[in-house]
């Protein structure tokens, strides 16, 4: 009697029945074993040594071995020929190119001579707040000047801009303690705000005559039905989703809550742009320079001769070289960033009792650039290549090649493609947490996730519509008063729309880059709460309450 009013007075756990119906992600997770039962399962030959392995995974805060590091040769190798054959390029260029209009093809010597050649120069008049340019070339004269709408365009992207930094930190406050409010209120402006521009423009098309008879009425009722159906299928969309909102929004909120603890994230992230910027730099000078190697050669064209410029053959071989170091250097950057936010996320997760690690950014970035750097390079040629055959397929589609057999390959090569991006996601995540090869985390990743793979996808589909939702009401907000103050304060006219579209877009941009940087938060607390689950731990209880509700993929466990 007295053992089972202990039982029942006993606190529940939040993992004690494992048939429960809000059971997470992994429904049967490894619990911690007692140390009276190591010895047991040191003995039992049957013991899986990946459940021993997967019991210790936890942020590595050792120091790591060098993984693929062959990629990471191969990554070095590629820019310094690039970088080598760019100052050959400089080294070898020849200066005739700049003259090929002068010369003229010389029939005693078979070959182009240099001629008297007339003077090309340009001047540049200031006058006042707006400037003139004029070329001179023979007798042509071109003149381009400058207008209030450039003036008027430059400032209002300035001032978006330097405004963007406020909004983007406002925005991430709002969603960390105010979440639910936000995407409630945002939700109906998802439909609104579409529906008024598209009566807007049908009202304005028809009242102006010059629209109106360059776009006649049924053409315009076609265009205005069509995106009513648009809204439609985005209103259906949003209903029968509706019972995930809730919680999406957690999720969100759980997000932005670790992502404002860990806010200099925002000042290292854009100096990885920076840096790749810089680095584009010399190559693009390289691609420029490797133009002026050549020589001029004579060409016959219906039995006469003229001259013409012709590039060394290496020449479009270099292109090829230098056009594939930087897409592999942009797939490279965009998975540092990643590794760099998940390397951070996870040291604040698996902190004890709230406390924050020191140097948290510093050691992702040393093993970004360090240990995992071959692991972050073949994860980007994996995205790179995967790039590169969906635009080949894309194209293939384009052209429209019949046949069934073409339809099921190109289907099949689009679901291949789509879970290679979405394990290599997850993978890069659990490389930065472990430190382990590429190979053996996304081996690891598919053990940790195969048992709700549905559900991981499901849920942060929603969370990246929902904040792709948000950030694009409080663009379509900020270039509405935008525009209203334009055209009070200015004489634009109808160009304050263009002003104003663009500077919506420039504010799109940069909080974009917040809704980015929030997709790698909660794919790498989602990942952590993974691990947590699998080590039978509660690292952060806030995590858990939300993470708890995920629900379960029904599919066979293997």
């Amino acid at each position: 009697m007295g053992s089972s009013i202990e039982e029942t007075n006993k606190p529940s756990n939040l993992y004690d029945s494992p048939s429960s119906p809000t059971r997470p992600l992994l429904s049967n997770p490894y619990p911690s074993p007692s140390i009276e039962e190591q010895p047991h399962h040191a003995a039992d030959p049957s013991f899986d040594s990946d459940q021993t392995q997967f019991l210790q995974i936890t942020y590595n805060h050792g120091p790591r071995l060098f993984k693929d590091w062959l990629f990471l040769l191969l990554f070095v190798l590629l820019s310094l020929c690039t970088i080598a054959f760019g100052i050959f390029s400089i080294a070898h260029k020849n200066s005739s190119y700049y003259n090929v209009s002068s010369y003229t093809y010389d029939s005693s010597s078979s070959s182009c001579v240099k001629n008297s050649t007339s003077l090309s120069y340009g001047l540049i008049f200031n006058s006042g707040s707006s400037f003139s340019v004029y070329f001179f070339n023979g007798s042509k004269i071109f003149r381009a000047s400058s207008s209030s709408f450039v003036r008027g365009l430059i400032w209002a992207l300035v001032i978006t801009f330097i405004l963007s930094a406020p909004i983007m930190w406002s925005v991430l406050l709002l969603l960390k303690h105010y979440t639910k409010q936000i995407v409630y209120v945002s939700v109906p402006f998802f439909v609104l705000i579409p529906i008024g521009i598209n009566v807007y423009w049908f009202v304005a098309c028809t009242v102006s005559s010059s629209c109106s008879d360059a776009f006649p009425l049924v053409y315009r009722i076609i265009v205005l039905v069509f995106v009513f159906l648009v809204i439609g299928v985005i209103v259906w969309i949003f209903v029968l989703n509706w019972h995930r909102i809730e919680l999406t929004t957690k999720i969100i909120g759980v997000a932005s809550d670790a992502l404002s603890k860990n806010l200099a994230l925002f000042v290292v992230l854009p100096c990885l742009t920076l840096g790749l910027v810089v680095y584009y730099v010399p190559i693009v000078v390289f691609l420029v320079f490797a133009r002026f190697n050549g020589n001029i050669v004579p060409r016959e064209s219906d039995g006469e001769y003229y001259c013409v410029w012709k590039q060394d053959s290496w020449v479009p071989a270099y292109y090829a070289l230098a056009i594939i170091t930087m897409l592999w250097s942009a797939a490279v950057t965009v998975e540092t960033k990643a590794y760099v936010i998940s390397g951070t996320i996870a040291q604040w997760y698996f902190s004890k009792d709230d406390s924050t690690p020191k140097r948290k950014i510093r050691s992702s970035l040393r093993n970004a650039f360090g240990p995992s750097f071959g692991s972050i390079c073949l994860s980007g040629l994996l995205i790179f290549v995967v790039r590169i055959i969906r635009v080949t397929v894309d194209s293939a589609r384009q052209e429209d090649v019949p046949g069934i057999i073409n339809l099921i390959l190109r289907c099949c090569v689009n679901t291949f493609l789509s879970a290679i991006d979405f394990l290599n996601k997850f993978t890069i995540n659990f490389v930065a947490i472990t430190g382990e090869a590429y190979c053996t985390s996304a081996r690891m990743t598919y053990e940790l996730l195969k048992r709700n793979l549905l559900s991981a996808v499901f849920v942060e589909t929603i969370s990246t519509r929902l904040l792709a939702g948000v950030i694009f009401v409080i663009s379509t907000i900020y270039a509405i008063v935008l525009c209203a103050i334009l055209n009070g304060a200015t004489d634009l006219g109808v160009d304050v729309y263009y002003v104003a579209a663009l500077a919506w877009l420039l504010l799109m941009v940069v909080l974009g880059f917040l809704v980015h940087v929030l997709d790698n938060v909660i794919d790498t607390v989602y990942v952590c709460y993974a691990i947590d689950r699998d080590r039978g731990e509660v690292c952060k209880t806030d995590v858990h309450e939300v993470y708890v509700h995920l629900p379960i993929s029904r599919s066979q466990r293997f």
